[in-house]
């Protein structure tokens, strides 16, 4: 993974570190002081948030132990050249791992009425792929759910650190859609939908 982002750099000629430029300098790592704290708690920060409707997905992938997932609705489209999307994954995710392990996975993105599916990839420590028919992605393997109306499958581009989070950039290596397909929406803490029409 690690070698695939210091070939994309090189190939765009960003500095790496790893060649005749010089290293950038470590941060300086240091507490967060009293004054710096945020003037609003947790709860609030997802209260105001929450107003902000997304959509819903299932991220997955073909894990040496097993298929692997975990709901998410922090995913975005990145970039169209080259082809890049992004999503977000908590730092303490037991799934996230095995994601990263298999160096590929696929965005499942959810239809109206997979609310209940989309439960059951939010849970920790159950068999998540429990009754679940899927199939796999053309080009990761990992597991493509039957009934999706959208799906991308990508491989691994670069992981950032965000706060308590990772930013996992996927390069995108196919993907397909239903046209008539409605998303599964989430907002304030509900699942919603979006009729097209």
């Amino acid at each position: 993974m690690a070698a695939t982002a210091v070939r994309y750099l090189r190939s765009v000629g960003a500095p790496t570190g790893a060649g005749p430029e010089a290293a950038v300098p470590a941060p300086v790592l240091r507490a967060v002081g009293e004054d710096e704290r945020a003037p609003f708690g947790a709860g609030e920060f997802r209260r105001v948030l929450g107003h902000f409707a997304s959509g819903v997905t299932v991220v997955t992938a073909a894990g040496e132990d097993g298929p692997a997932g975990f709901a998410c609705q922090s995913f975005a489209s990145l970039s169209l050249d080259p082809p890049l999307v992004v999503f977000m994954v908590g730092r303490t995710s037991t799934t996230w791992p095995r994601i990263a392990r298999a160096g590929g996975f696929c965005v499942n993105i959810l239809g109206k009425d997979q609310g209940e599916l989309c439960r059951g990839f939010a849970v920790s420590g159950a068999d998540k792929f429990a009754g679940v028919a899927y199939r796999p992605a053309p080009f990761t393997g990992a597991p493509l759910l039957d009934g999706v109306p959208a799906w991308i499958d990508c491989t691994v581009q670069a992981v950032h650190t965000g706060g308590d989070h990772l930013l996992v950039v996927g390069r995108v290596a196919a993907l397909d859609a239903e046209e008539d397909g409605a998303p599964l929406l989430f907002h304030r803490g509900r699942f919603g939908r979006f009729d097209v029409r």
